[in-house]
């Protein structure tokens, strides 16, 4: 199979059945086109999302199988859950959503890099401002410490990335947004790509089809337009 290539002057914003994609690498499916607020809401919803380096075109994917939690099946260890309780960490809901992805986009030393450039920071920003996007902010007194941000379309939730500066900080930041979009009415949370820190937290791998199934199964969930905010009585 050949990749599919969009050309920058596209407007259409379509993309190739993401049976089309490559099985090596595992997912790729297209190359170009651009990052406006209507080509990343049509991939998300087509089960497509943007990964690629600074400088490079840019890389559309949907690998098989898809890793995902279904908040019903969300894991908390004895260790986290104590974290949960010691109080020392409390969150927040879209206060800080460029520092989350700017964070997020820090050099890591199990990495070395980072694919989230200014480009992706300024893109998923608009989406923010559109209220698609959404930050879950972790502080420790008035330092923040930890956080996830991603898309929410209909009862679905495309995580994008995370960080952490202290131990669990991501994780508590997880555990809070799906206990939230449980609430919500929301039936599962994108991980995109396994993830042994995923799994810990319940994730599982789902085949790519059965992903596809579930977005166009998706019915408009009851979360608030935005800026979100947390239950006052939410106990995750």
């Amino acid at each position: 199979m050949s990749l599919y290539w969009i050309p920058p002057t596209d407007k259409t914003c379509r993309f190739p059945p993401v049976e089309e994609a490559l099985h090596e690498p595992n997912g790729l499916l297209a190359v170009g086109g651009d990052l406006s607020p209507t080509r990343l809401i049509n991939a998300y919803r087509s089960g497509i999302f943007p990964w690629y380096n600074e400088g490079e075109p840019i890389l559309w994917w949907s690998p098989n199988p898809r890793t995902v939690i279904f908040p019903a099946h969300l894991k908390v260890s004895r260790s986290l859950r104590r974290t949960l309780r010691s109080g020392e960490l409390h969150v927040t809901l879209d206060t800080q959503f460029r520092q989350v992805m700017e964070a997020c986009a820090a050099p890591r030393k199990s990495e070395g890099g980072t694919w989230i450039s200014a480009e992706i920071i300024d893109a998923y920003c608009r989406l923010h401002e559109m209220g698609v996007a959404h930050s879950v902010e972790v502080w420790k007194g008035h330092e923040l410490v930890g956080g996830v941000y991603g898309l929410a379309l209909g009862p679905v939730f495309f995580g994008e990335s995370m960080f952490s500066r202290v131990t669990d900080a991501s994780k508590v930041a997880l555990v809070h947004l799906v206990r939230q979009l449980e609430r919500w009415g929301y039936t599962v949370i994108d991980g995109q790509v396994s993830s042994p820190h995923l799994y810990t937290l319940g994730a599982e791998d789902i085949s790519r089809a059965a992903f596809i199934t579930i977005l166009q199964e998706a019915t408009d969930a009851s979360a608030p337009p935005g800026p979100w905010q947390l239950d006052a009585d939410l106990k995750p």
